[in-house]
C-alpha cells in the first residue's frame, strides 16, 4: 500500500520510519519532507488539491497527517469527500488543539480532570484574577503557536513578560486564558483512536525548556523519553478513569469525527492528574521515542481506526527505554542561520536512530535548514543506558552552532 504522511519534522520522519517496517521506502511519500526523510516531496501541506493529484499520481491510497496546521485547516474534511483514505481528527475535532478556549470548554462539559481557569481577550481584565492566583498562574494564548504561546508565571514579573511577548506579536486585543499554576511532574500520554475505543501509546516526558534544569524560554521541544518509571499501573488507571474516558464519551456525545492521534498533555498533581492540554495529532519530540518504543506495526493500527476496529489490536511494545536529545540551531528558539553543513550522520551507528527535523540536502550535503535540526534516539535496558546512547550519538555529530540539552531524562520526578 503507498502512504504519504504530512509533514516535515522529525515526527513526520519517525512515522515514515514506522511505517516503511511495514511497507518498503518507495511505497512511504513525505510531504513535504526534509533533506533527510527518504522520498520527500516538496508540497504545500495547505494546498489539498495539489496533495490529491499528487497522490492519484502515485497511486497513493493513504494519507497519514503530522503536524496540527494542515489538520486545523480542514484536510480530513476535503479527503473524506474522496476515496483517498486519510488518517486525522476533521477541523472541527481538530479544535481540541486549535482553540486552548474551545478544549477547556470541552473538558468542563465532559467533566475531565483539569485546572481552574477563566477566558479574557485583554491583559487588564485578567490581573484581577490573576492575583487572585497570587500571580501564579499560566497563560495561554487561544489559537496555535507552535509550542510557543504557553507562558507559565511564578511571579508579577513573569506575568508583564508574558502579556508584552504576547501583544508584540497579537495587538492588544486577542483571546487567552489563564490557568491556575499545577505543580508536579507533566507527562504525555498519546493515544490513536477509531472514534469508539483509544489504544494509548507508552507515556513520555517531552523537556519543553531550552536551558538544563528546565530553564529559560518554553520551545517546541528539546527532548524526550519513555516510559515514565513512575507511570505505574496505578497511575494509568487514574488517567483513563479521570481523563481519558471522559474526553473519548465527550467526543461521541459531540458526534466528532475524531479518527486518529489524540495527545494528552498532563500535570501529575499530588491530588492525582490533571489535564493541560489536548493536541489533535503525535506530539514532537515524543513521537521519536515513542514510535521506536512501538513493537506492533503502526500502518494495521491506522487501518483498524479507519474500519473501526481498533478494539481487536492489542498493542506490543519493546522492553526497556528509549531517549531522544534535540540537536538545534543556535539562537533558537529566536532568530537562528540556516545552511551550516552537517558532519558525522555517516558514524552514528546501527544503535542509534537519527532522525531529521530542519534539514535540506543541498548538493548532496545535508546542511541545517530549522531551529530543531536532529533528533538522536538511543535505546537501553535502564533509562540511564537510553540516555548514555542518546549523548553518545549526539557526541559523533556536529554543525555549526550546534546547541543541546545536556540534562534529557534526568529530570527528578516529585513521585
Amino acid at each position: 500500500m503507498k502512504v504519504a504522511v504530512i509533514g516535515s519534522g522529525g515526527r513526520e520522519h519517525a512515522i515514515a520510519w514506522k511505517l516503511a517496517q511495514t511497507e518498503s521506502w518507495d511505497n512511504i511519500f513525505t510531504l513535504p519532507g526534509n533533506g533527510g526523510i527518504p522520498n520527500s516531496h516538496a508540497i504545500d501541506t495547505t494546498n489539498f488539491a495539489h496533495i490529491e493529484t499528487f497522490c492519484r499520481q502515485k497511486g497513493i491510497e493513504l494519507i497519514v497527517v503530522g503536524p496540527e496546521i494542515p489538520l486545523s485547516a480542514g484536510i480530513v474534511d476535503y479527503f473524506r469527500t474522496t476515496d483517498i483514505l486519510i488518517l486525522g481528527p476533521t477541523k472541527q475535532a481538530a479544535l481540541l488543539e486549535g482553540s486552548k478556549i474551545w478544549a477547556k470548554q470541552f473538558m468542563q462539559k465532559h467533566k475531565v480532570t483539569t485546572a481552574a481557569s477563566q477566558t479574557f481577550t485583554n491583559s487588564s481584565n485578567a490581573y484581577h484574577f490573576i492575583q487572585s492566583l497570587n500571580n501564579q498562574c499560566v497563560i495561554k494564548y487561544d489559537g496555535l503557536a507552535a509550542g510557543k504561546g504557553v507562558f507559565v508565571c511564578y511571579n508579577t514579573a513573569d506575568v508583564t513578560d508574558a502579556f508584552n511577548e504576547l501583544e508584540a506579536q497579537y495587538g492588544k486585543q486577542f483571546p487567552f486564558l489563564v490557568e491556575e499554576l499545577l505543580l508536579g511532574d507533566e507527562i504525555s500520554i498519546i493515544g490513536i483512536t477509531d472514534g469508539n475505543t483509544i489504544q494509548l501509546l507508552q507515556p513520555s516526558q517531552d523537556h519543553k525548556q531550552l536551558l538544563d534544569n528546565d530553564l529559560g524560554p518554553n520551545t517546541g521541544g528539546m527532548g524526550a523519553f519513555c516510559p515514565v518509571p513512575f507511570c505505574n499501573d496505578a497511575l494509568m488507571q487514574q488517567i483513563k478513569t479521570h481523563i481519558v474516558s471522559p474526553t473519548l464519551n465527550g467526543l461521541q456525545a459531540e458526534g466528532l469525527d475524531y479518527k486518529g492521534f489524540i495527545y494528552f498533555g498532563l500535570m501529575i498533581t499530588p491530588t492525582g492528574p490533571k489535564a493541560l492540554e489536548y493536541n489533535a495529532r503525535l506530539g514532537d519530540p515524543e513521537t521519536e521515542v515513542i514510535l521506536p518504543s512501538l513493537k506492533s506495526d503502526l500502518l494495521p493500527l491506522v487501518l483498524a481506526c479507519l474500519n473501526g476496529t481498533l478494539s481487536q489490536h492489542k498493542l506490543q511494545f519493546h522492553e526497556g527505554f528509549f531517549v531522544d536529545v534535540v540537536l538545534t540551531s543556535g539562537g533558537y528558539p529566536k532568530q537562528y542561520s540556516k545552511g551550516y553543513p552537517i558532519s558525522g550522520l555517516d558514524t552514528v551507528g546501527d544503535e542509534v536512530l537519527v532522525f531529521h527535523a530542519g534539514t535540506d540536502l543541498q548538493n548532496s550535503q545535508i546542511v541545517t535548514n530549522g531551529g530543531r535540526v536532529l533528533n538522536i534516539v538511543g535505546q537501553g535496558s535502564t533509562l540511564n543506558n537510553a540516555i548514555a546512547k542518546a549523548y553518545e550519538g549526539v557526541a559523533k555529530i556536529s554543525f555549526k552552532d550546534a546547541y543541546y540539552r545536556k540534562d534529557i531524562g534526568q529530570r527528578k520526578s516529585s513521585n
